[in-house]
C-alpha cells in the first residue's frame, strides 16, 4: 500500500492572500507618508540632537503621517509570520514587486505623476511575472504531493 505524501512547503491561497495583503499595507502607504512628512524640512534645531527629537516629535504627533506608518509596520508583522509557512524565494519577489505596483497605483490615484504608459506597461509586466511566480510554485507543490512515499 503507498501513500501519498504531504507536501511539505505547499502554497496556499492564505500565504498568496497574506503576500497580497502585505503588499498592499507597503505599496499603498508609501505616498501617505511622503504627505505625512511634508513640512519636515521646515523643523530646524542647533544640533544634531535636538534635530532628531524634533523631527521625531514632527512625525510621530502627525496623524498623516502616524496611521499610514502603523498600517506599513501592520505590513511587516503579516510578512514575518506569513514567512513561516511560505518559501521565501517566492514571498520576497512577490511582496517587493507588487508593493511598486501598489505605489504607483496609489500615487496616481492621488495625483501623483507616475510615469505614463511606459509605467502602467512595467506594472503589468511585473504583475504577469508575479503570476507566473506564483502558478509555477503552487505547481511544484502539488506534483510533489503525487509522488507517492517510498
Amino acid at each position: 500500500m503507498t501513500e501519498v505524501k504531504e507536501p511539505e512547503e505547499m502554497v496556499s491561497v492564505v500565504d498568496v492572500l497574506c503576500l497580497l495583503l502585505v503588499s498592499v499595507l507597503w505599496g499603498a502607504t508609501n505616498p501617505f507618508l511622503k504627505k505625512g512628512t511634508e513640512g519636515i524640512e521646515h523643523v530646524r534645531k542647533g544640533n544634531v540632537i535636538s534635530q532628531f527629537l524634533s523631527e521625531a516629535k514632527f512625525l510621530f504627533l502627525n496623524i498623516k503621517y502616524l496611521v499610514p506608518f502603523l498600517l506599513n509596520q501592520s505590513g511587516s508583522v503579516v510578512f514575518y509570520l506569513t514567512l513561516a509557512t511560505t518559501d521565501l524565494s517566492l514571498a520576497v519577489p512577490t511582496v517587493n514587486s507588487l508593493s511598486l505596483v501598489f505605489t504607483m497605483f496609489t500615487g496616481k490615484l492621488l495625483g501623483e505623476e507616475c510615469g505614463g504608459k511606459s509605467a502602467v506597461l512595467g506594472m503589468m509586466l511585473v504583475t504577469a511575472g508575479v503570476t507566473l511566480c506564483v502558478l509555477s510554485s503552487v505547481s511544484e507543490s502539488n506534483s510533489a504531493g503525487l509522488n507517492p512515499a517510498s
